[in-house]
């Protein structure tokens, strides 16, 4: 890299800059090859993304990247101008997801700090050589320029002259920046690092962009100026500077002659001042038009800003130990007794404005899953192409938020069940025919609120679960823990989850190695979620994963156990009640139960379960907490209740968790007594 590797802020904007645009780019792919072909406007805007990749990588010296993008370039603008036909869209995606892919390596190399080192070279000549196809095939292609839109002129400034057709001409350009994009400096030297291609005769203000970062407030409020000397017409500049990204405003003025480039255009030491520069007018626009558009312009553009997600943790961080103070304020025991209606009054204001900031913080730290859920399309494209299968991925509800760490936690997971799902479920497109179904299969990715928590289903209208085949490779490889005829349907269906199981006979790419379900499992189990499989033979299946909206902050009621404090999410709570020794009974292998309403609920006595001393043994002392879990339920009994208080969720230190015996904790939290609560994961427990 160059002068700038120690500049992190440089490198985290370019690579999430970079991800964003590679994201961009396979969506748009994917969307131009289910039409059969590229439209002008797909051909537009993956020219503009290769541009842009192609300038910020060269500006950070990440040669790899540069050349591929600049060879993707060269494609797209040899299809915008000339418009080739006859295009095999298949080949050119293939080759396209192929580069795409090779970014994506390399940004995760420059991610880690490992070396990018990546060779490309086969990716170039493949692509020079389907370019050269072209070629070929379309010599008597006559390129008609395409006029500039009215749409342009809304946003950009159009010459008011004809387009100058010579060349050696001079010019200048006055830039401004989207309000809150950050980082103008780097942006503007990167317009003057991929200007240098095609000229050094060149001058630009403020000119201390990289050594001072007082020049991000002179680009802000008077733009970024621009006088160059460079053999291009006029429409070939200005749509070199309509390739910047955050563009907002762009004046480009061809000068008469090099008087006023000749006034500027000096040794870079020598910086023209502030005063020199004048506040850009729009030409063909009278002061109401500009003002009027000023107005709307600042309003869209300072709606939305990007916030480092390091900040947004932080934050949530700080919320907590607010919550937590709050806590250990209005619940200290020094105030016991005391009749404070003032200090109550300024305790329930307090609270009031910490839950409001605490709902705040926690919308921000929302992400809708559309992002997640697109990633399916790459999926499904490849294995439909790898095992000629034709199914098609239908999302609902991609709009659903949740907190940025469940995102990170299911990315994975979902990738596992659509796989799983084309490779295992979804049939041949002959065998569909042959059962009387469509021939193309369907695969639904849906997510929906629940409560406080999301579901997400993936549904697909394959073969379905065979229950005889999955019992007989369960048993064959030792798995069963209980006898066949005890399991329910859903338990039977469960057992695709364990590590090693596979009911394929042949190991392929994707799948029958008995690895990948499993960690389906896991990573839901990480964030408190469930996972629960339902399936009919020869119609297809359905897996539901139920998941918390977010792991920083939940509503729990807190119990006591001995000396010991735990914590329920409210979420799993029943019901609870003290019930009398003749409530209880006892089934044939001595297992304590309650007769309730008519139904049996087992007990686990916390006590005994985690080895606590307490002298409330009989069940007429303490209180049942009745706990739900899909669909399965299960009676805890505790001491007592402590009362429901909003806590603070605190991972549990590393040599805990690994004890093998701790079962049933997913976490704790500080109570506003100032003692410590272990929260209670109730999946585990009944499981």
């Amino acid at each position: 890299m160059s002068d700038f590797s120690g500049n992190e802020h440089m490198l985290d904007m370019y690579l999430f800059e970079t991800f964003q645009n590679i994201e961009q780019l396979e969506n748009c792919i994917l969307d131009a090859e289910k039409l059969t072909s590229y439209s002008y406007t797909a051909i537009n805007e993956i020219f503009r993304i290769m541009h842009t990749i192609k300038g910020s990588s060269a500006m950070m010296l990440f040669n790899n990247i540069t050349s591929l993008a600049h060879s993707m370039e060269d494609l797209f603008y040899y299809m915008r101008e000339q418009k080739p036909q006859n295009v095999d869209s298949t080949a050119l995606s293939d080759l396209l997801l192929e580069g795409v892919d090779f970014i994506k390596v390399e940004l995760e190399k420059i991610k880690s700090q490992d070396l990018v080192e990546g060779n490309c070279s086969r990716l170039i000549d493949n692509i020079k050589k389907f370019l050269e196809v072209l070629k070929q095939r379309n010599q008597t292609e006559i390129f008609v320029e395409k006029p500039i839109t009215k749409e342009k002129q809304q946003y950009y400034i159009i010459p008011d002259k004809p387009i100058s057709a010579s060349y050696s001409n001079y010019y200048k350009a006055i830039i401004f920046f989207e309000d809150g994009c950050e980082m103008e400096n780097i942006r503007a030297y990167t317009i003057i690092h991929n200007l240098k291609q095609y000229t050094n005769e060149l001058y630009y203000n403020p000119s201390d962009i990289i050594e001072s970062d007082n020049s991000i407030q002179i680009i802000r409020e008077k733009g970024f100026t621009i006088y160059v000397k460079i053999n291009k017409a006029y429409h070939e500049l200005h749509e070199f500077f309509l390739q910047t990204i955050f563009l907002r405003e762009l004046e480009l003025i061809e000068l008469q002659d090099d008087s006023e480039f000749a006034q500027y255009y000096k040794p870079m030491d020598k910086v023209i001042s502030d005063s020199d520069i004048k506040v850009p007018q729009l030409r063909n626009q009278n002061k109401t038009e500009i003002k009027e558009k000023q107005v709307y312009t600042s309003s869209v553009n300072q709606s939305i800003i990007s916030v480092n997600v390091t900040k947004l943790d932080k934050l949530m961080d700080l919320v907590g130990e607010m919550v937590i103070s709050e806590a250990l304020v209005t619940q200290n025991p020094d105030l016991l007794g005391l009749e404070l209606e003032n200090f109550h009054k300024a305790a329930r204001q307090l609270h009031k404005i910490t839950s409001e900031l605490q709902d705040m913080v926690m919308s921000i730290r929302m992400v809708p899953l559309e992002a997640t859920f697109h990633k399916m399309n790459r999926l499904l494209r490849d294995m439909n192409k790898n095992l000629n299968k034709e199914t098609e991925l239908v999302l609902i509800g991609e709009d659903t938020e949740v907190d940025k760490n469940i995102i990170e936690h299911i990315s994975d997971p979902l990738m596992h069940l659509v796989r799983n799902s084309i490779d295992h479920g979804i049939e041949t497109a002959d065998e569909r025919e042959a059962l009387g179904k469509p021939r193309v299969g369907k695969i639904v990715l849906e997510a929906k609120n629940y409560g406080s928590d999301v579901l997400i289903l993936i549904k697909d209208d394959g073969k379905g679960l065979n229950k005889e085949k999955i019992l007989s490779k369960a048993q064959e490889n030792g798995l069963l823990i209980k006898p066949e005829n005890e399991m329910t349907d859903r338990e039977i269906f469960s057992m695709i989850f364990l590590p090693g199981f596979s009911t394929k006979d042949n190991v392929s790419e994707y799948s029958g190695r008995g690895v990948g379900m499993d960690v389906v499992t896991k990573n839901i189990e990480k964030i408190g979620g469930t996972v629960s499989v339902d399936s009919t033979e020869g119609s297809g299946t359905v897996i539901t994963l139920k998941m918390p909206l977010t792991l920083a902050i939940i509503d729990g009621m807190n119990i006591k156990v001995g000396n010991s404090h735990y914590t329920i999410p409210i979420t799993a709570i029943k019901e609870s009640f003290r019930p009398s020794d003749s409530d209880i009974i006892e089934d044939p292998d001595g297992n304590e139960m309650i007769m309730v309403r008519g139904q049996c609920y087992p007990i686990l006595k916390l006590n005994q379960f985690y080895n606590v001393s307490t002298d409330i043994n009989r069940f007429a002392e303490g209180i049942l907490i009745m706990v739900e879990q899909d669909d399965k339920t299960l009676c805890l009994f505790a001491d007592g209740l402590l009362g429901q208080q909003q806590v603070v969720v605190k991972a549990l230190p590393d040599y805990i968790k690994n004890l093998r015996k701790i079962h049933g904790i997913t976490g704790c939290t500080l109570l506003g007594d100032g003692n410590i609560s272990l929260i209670i994961d109730i999946a585990s427990l009944i499981n």
